[in-house]
């Protein structure tokens, strides 16, 4: 029998906590932390890389973060991209710490997980296939794209905004996935039940 999963590393590389991290990133993670009771591993392991970890936020906040008057996608639309396209990488702490926020912003309890297990046959309404259909291919064969596809998204409705939006976020979190594989990065168990119960 294995050892439970809680007793392997957060990373190969260790962790810096928020107390030992520059001020202003610092007070970014500790207002995270207020908000969601934890410190989210990925915080903790690019914390080693003080410089990589603020442009990290930063690139983070600004696709994942739509304002009151953005026209573009939803914040649970944007999650659904980084969940199916994590799952096609095979990203598990992705999978897991976004399949939360997903849970949470979709209030969809089985979406994550179905969207995770095989984000290619799961039923999804035409706006989210199309949204889903395009990250994928982004996220596994984005040599194949081509001006069709991109057609295809529009004749679904998406914008040239929200195209761009999809391919940003899927770019993002194909960094992310493979940092997350370099560090073998542990997901926080208190992701595993957010959305799942009621709070």
């Amino acid at each position: 029998m294995s050892a439970p999963e809680t007793d392997r590393p957060v990373s190969r590389f260790g962790v810096v906590e928020p107390a030992d991290l520059p001020d202003d990133l610092r007070q970014r993670i500790e207002a995270i932390a207020e908000k969601s009771g934890f410190v989210p591993n990925i915080f903790r392991a690019l914390g080693r890389r003080p410089a990589e970890l603020r442009a990290f936020l930063d690139y983070h906040d600004a696709l994942m973060t739509p304002g009151e008057d953005d026209p573009t996608l939803s914040a649970a639309e944007r999650e659904l991209i980084v969940v199916a396209t994590s799952g096609a990488n095979h990203c598990t702490y992705c999978v897991v710490a976004h399949g939360a926020i997903l849970r949470v912003r979709s209030k969809d309890p089985e979406l994550a997980d179905h969207v995770s297990a095989n984000p290619y046959s799961v039923v999804l309404d035409d706006r989210r296939r199309a949204i889903v259909d395009l990250a994928l291919q982004i996220a596994t064969d984005s040599a194949s794209l081509r001006d069709e596809d991109l057609e295809a998204a529009r004749d679904a409705g998406l914008t040239d905004d929200e195209i761009w939006d999809i391919g940003s976020i899927t770019a993002l979190f194909a960094m992310s996935n493979r940092l997350a594989h370099l560090t073998a990065l542990r997901p926080n168990p208190e992701f595993f039940l957010m959305g799942r119960l009621p709070r």
